[in-house]
């Protein structure tokens, strides 16, 4: 059998859930070679999470395709629904077809009986998204011709075990309308020869497996995303002024662009002249020093430092890992990078807050006058907040705020850099830095570790993914020492 003709392909709900994500990102998957996809941890932690809520939901493993929706199982998986959708804008009926993760059995009426089913899906997030809700009714749709019975609701579950949240959500007129306008806005997008313009906010670009081709875009044709500082409200305001890339915002007179951007608020306006110069920057790849007072003054005299990073589950607000590198000072001159340590602090939900915290506490207090360096204020807020939490005196808060150092802030405050993001991986990157393992980042050490962890208090996996989380986190932690060295040289006029 030859390849189905493009034009006769399905709509899927795989292609609706890209598209209310990303147009761009939809006609990619329709058009693009496969090949340049990239790996993402995220699918895989969004998988893994959808397995847990389903288990949880379910009073047995769930039966597998039309054949156990017969037998009338309380979950059914490995459905495949079809049906017609008619396209006025093609004039005629465009093929759906929908892959529900699961379908719950509740009361009803169907062609097997005094029973029916219903959509579930797994919700990331705290709250249904017009992506669950469009998912949701493609499916209902599709599944009450198949069964032959009406389907009045789907289910949206998260979490697990006693936690599960279970949101019903009625598929009513009024959302069908809904998913009538999006088909038809995706069967036009995906019969266009070129794709759809960038997304408008690229920050979510990192989780897409498109990412490398977007990326190669949006430098190639100097997209305003690509500077640093312009989110995707930014951008709608410097193109609502005619300022449509980074070349002409670099180009652009600072004070006039003020003027033009006084009207969206005086905020906005006060951020007209770092904009441009950061184009230029960018624009030009020169480094610029914002102020001449050293921005790591208090490690002169300092007999070593502590890096620190933490690695979280942010869904469980769990910080399962907070991880030290050691790194004292040569004779109080210079730094001693062979005589760096790693000291991580594995921390498991069972043993409890406190005792996380005297763990804390007892590695801390052995070098009382060494200071915290971390990059970013995730750190800093975790460790205040856990001290507070286990009852800190406001003196030993106050020490302990002292202690902490965020290298992010002081290079934002000390210098301006020719890169689209002062994020760790890009800062540390340009000095040169390289991390052991190729493509690891935040939700591939998350993942990792829900692999070791198990699903009970005594399973554990591989003690490779343990290893391989330590790893990481450690580079990150020694990445933060290549920023600040950076900083040290510059403030000794060594760069």
């Amino acid at each position: 059998m030859g390849a189905t003709p493009l034009a006769d392909k399905p709509l899927t709900d795989r292609l609706l859930r890209s598209w209310v994500r990303c147009r761009r990102r939809a006609w990619l998957d329709r058009h693009a070679n496969p090949d340049d996809r990239l790996y993402t941890a995220h699918r895989t932690l969004q998988l893994d999470d959808q397995q847990r809520s389903f288990v949880a939901l379910l009073p047995g493993k769930p039966g597998y395709g039309q054949a156990a929706c017969e037998r009338g199982e309380a979950g059914v998986v490995g459905v495949r629904l079809r049906g017609v959708f008619p396209d006025v804008s093609a004039q005629k009926d465009a093929a759906l077809e929908a892959h529900p993760p699961l379908l719950e059995r509740v009361k009803g009426s169907s062609r097997w009986g005094e029973f029916a089913y219903r959509p579930v899906i797994a919700r990331q997030g705290r709250r249904l998204t017009r992506e669950h809700r469009l998912q949701l009714a493609l499916a209902g749709r599709l599944l009450a011709e198949f069964q032959g019975g009406p389907v009045p609701d789907g289910l949206a579950v998260a979490g697990s075990g006693c936690r599960l949240e279970r949101e019903r959500l009625p598929l009513g007129n009024s959302l069908n309308r809904q998913l009538d306008e999006a088909l038809l806005r995706l069967s036009a997008d995906l019969t266009r020869t070129d794709p759809p313009a960038l997304a408008a906010d690229r920050r979510k670009c990192t989780l897409c497996s498109w990412r490398g081709l977007c990326n190669d875009v949006a430098s190639h044709e100097g997209h305003l995303s690509e500077v640093s500082g312009i989110g995707a409200k930014r951008r709608e305001m410097l193109q609502d002024i005619g300022v449509n890339s980074l070349q002409a915002l670099a180009a652009a007179n600072p004070k006039d662009l003020a003027g033009q951007l006084n009207r969206f608020g005086e905020q906005h306006a006060a951020m007209a002249a770092p904009l441009v110069a950061q184009a230029r920057a960018q624009r030009d790849g020169v480094v610029e020093r914002l102020d001449a007072l050293p921005a790591l003054p208090e490690l002169l005299n300092a007999p070593g430092v502590l890096l620190y990073d933490i690695e979280s589950d942010p869904d469980a607000r769990d910080d399962f890992l907070h991880g030290f590198v050691r790194l004292p000072k040569n004779g109080g001159e210079s730094w001693d990078l062979t005589r760096a340590t790693y000291h991580p602090l594995l921390v498991l939900q069972e043993h409890g807050e406190k005792r996380c915290w005297q763990r804390i506490q007892r590695f801390l207090a052995t070098y009382p006058d060494w200071l915290i360096l971390h990059y970013g204020e995730t750190e800093s807020l975790a460790l205040l907040r856990m001290a507070k939490r286990q009852g800190a005196s406001d003196q030993e808060q106050q020490a302990l705020r002292e202690r902490l150092i965020d290298v992010h802030a002081r290079l934002r405050a000390h210098w301006r850099l020719p890169l689209s993001s002062y994020g760790l991986k890009a800062v540390a990157g340009w000095r040169g830095f390289k991390w052991g393992q190729s493509g690891a980042d935040g939700a591939r050490a998350l993942l990792w570790w829900r692999q070791w962890r198990g699903e009970g208090v005594n399973a554990r996996g591989s003690s490779h993914a343990l290893r391989w989380i330590l790893t990481y986190n450690r580079d990150d932690g020694m990445a933060t020492w290549a920023v600040a060295q950076w900083l040290l040289s510059a403030d000794q006029g060594l760069v």
